[in-house]
């Protein structure tokens, strides 16, 4: 597999981005590539990771969007890269309860992801799978594809090569344990089970098979597996201030993290 992202906001596309060539690298250890969009951070900020872990529907990808945004950094979804590859095995009729037909596949597809939080792109072989990655069959099957042990090898040897010398903003569910376990601003969202299901029930409302019922035995099911896996379990690092966002808006999440930003950095 291949990750690329864009600094010039020009798309994933192979060749639309005039700065691709000049500004590739080579992540180590597998055919990847890395084209980082340009972040605009204070000088202070500039190296800053916040890293962002927390289980689905606790609100990571919409506060780490805005964190990206208000403090001119880079914005990485981590799990966007495995629901690409997940999407990508399921096309390919990859038996994704088979570690190691997912491993013998993990290296094959060009998976893009773009790190711009007011664009964030998602491409897997020049398709944009933005929206597909987020269906109720790449949710119920990428647990079983990030547990194996390759594929976890293959992305985090990625993401660290994306995050480089920082200024950017993180999220995953293993970002401030094995990712980036020295960042600086570590956060771990937390949510009633039932608030969970029913922003993940609003984000499939175009799904007519959708029921707040069967998103939550999804989530508990997913839940599980995440917790439970052997490579990189979902779990909260000792030094990460966990925030729970069952009570508060996307505004209130937003000011508790940029408070923590502002005291671990002096700002």
């Amino acid at each position: 597999m291949r990750s690329a992202t864009c600094s010039c906001g020009a798309g994933p596309a192979a060749g639309a981005c005039p700065a691709r060539d000049p500004s590739q690298r080579q992540a180590p250890g597998g055919n990847l590539r890395t084209v980082n969009h340009s972040a605009s951070a204070e000088p202070v900020l500039a190296t800053l990771v916040v890293a962002i872990d927390g289980p689905s529907g606790s609100g990571k990808s919409t506060v780490s969007r805005q964190v990206a945004t208000r403090l001119g950094l880079r914005y990485l979804d981590t799990g966007a890269m495995y629901r690409a590859l997940t999407w990508w095995m399921l096309q390919h009729d990859i038996d994704v309860d088979n570690p190691g037909e997912i491993a013998a596949g993990a290296g094959k597809p060009v998976v893009e992801v773009g790190t711009d939080p007011a664009a964030p792109t998602v491409s897997v072989d020049g398709v944009d799978v933005s929206r597909p990655i987020r269906s109720r069959s790449v949710s119920n099957a990428v647990s079983a594809v990030s547990a194996v042990p390759a594929v976890r090898a293959l992305m985090v040897a990625h993401q660290r090569e994306v995050i480089g010398s920082g200024g950017v903003v993180v999220e995953g569910r293993d970002i401030g344990t094995v990712v980036v376990p020295d960042a600086p601003v570590k956060v771990y969202l937390t949510a009633s089970s039932s608030t969970r299901a029913q922003r993940r029930t609003r984000e499939l409302a175009h799904d007519p098979a959708t029921t707040l019922v069967l998103t939550a035995t999804e989530l508990d099911r997913r839940d599980r597996l995440d917790s439970g896996r052997a490579a990189s379990p979902l779990t909260r690092a000792p030094d990460a201030h966990e925030l729970d966002t069952t009570a508060l808006t996307p505004d209130e999440v937003l000011a508790a993290v940029l408070e923590l930003v502002r005291l671990r950095t002096g700002g």
